[in-house]
């Protein structure tokens, strides 16, 4: 099967994340290519000045600090940067002037020819052009029990919200927002994690779960379930006062 995977160049837990799917994927399976976008951890495409403070606006100095830190680090460290992971396994990199969902782009992935779209960290929304690229669709991973918690940083509303349990989700992609039928979910307990420990955990255990739903598609026996929007709930990008709430229910960032 031939992949192709679409991401953004997330700075601080991609290169782990894809280092991992790239070790457990079987050699049957080739990624052809990644296509990689701008960050956009708001949801929206802001300046590099915008992030920053809007970082510092809603989670404060030390938060802030912290992250700043491990951006230099990780821009330092080129060694684990996704350039060096893609360029060591011999992935093209891919870079779209244009939306994912504008025919420049449609016609610069077509003679890719895959079989399968990944989205990790995906940060557009798709329209039916992309998704029906691929003979097989293309699937996602969320990093909660769907139809909870849609939306941005589930890790961080699941632990405002003093959640016991949460999981990862990979569902196929539809043109709403982490609304398709779901193929493989997995529940974790977040006991005493801090929110960066929790990302990383679910990161791994969607790896894996990426590769159950690839094998499935593989042998030809996929299930789906459905990610109802009567049971929805959906999340944006949290306010200062929620970060306020987070804090007093003594759950941790890093």
């Amino acid at each position: 099967m031939k992949i192709l995977i679409i991401t953004q160049d997330e700075p601080f837990y991609l290169s782990e994340s894809l280092k991992k799917l790239i070790g457990l994927l079987p050699n049957k399976h080739t990624i052809v290519g990644c296509v990689v976008s701008t960050v956009s951890p708001f949801g929206k495409q802001e300046s590099f000045l915008q992030k920053a403070i809007k970082t510092f606006n809603i989670f404060g100095l030390k938060f802030f600090c912290y992250y700043a830190i491990k951006f230099i680090l990780a821009k330092l460290n080129r060694r684990w940067s996704l350039n060096s992971i893609l360029k060591k396994n011999d992935i093209p990199k891919i870079i779209l002037e244009q939306s994912i969902n504008h025919e420049t782009s449609l016609k610069l992935l077509k003679p890719y020819e895959p079989d399968l779209l990944i989205s990790i960290l995906g940060n557009q929304i798709f329209k039916n052009e992309i998704i029906t690229l691929a003979p097989k669709g293309c699937i996602n991973l969320h990093t909660a029990l769907l139809p909870k918690y849609r939306g941005l940083m589930p890790t961080f509303w699941v632990m405002k919200n003093d959640e016991k349990y949460t999981g990862v989700s990979v569902f196929y992609v539809n043109e709403g927002i982490d609304t398709g039928p779901i193929i493989i979910q997995k529940k974790i307990e977040i006991g005493n994690r801090t929110q960066e420990e929790l990302i990383k955990y679910t990161k791994m255990i969607g790896m894996e779960a990426i590769i159950e739903a690839i094998e499935k598609m593989e042998r030809g026996n996929v299930h789906t379930f459905k990610n109802s929007d009567a049971e929805m709930t959906y999340y944006s990008f949290p306010k200062k006062e929620d970060v306020e709430i987070f804090q007093k229910r003594n759950k941790k960032f890093f």
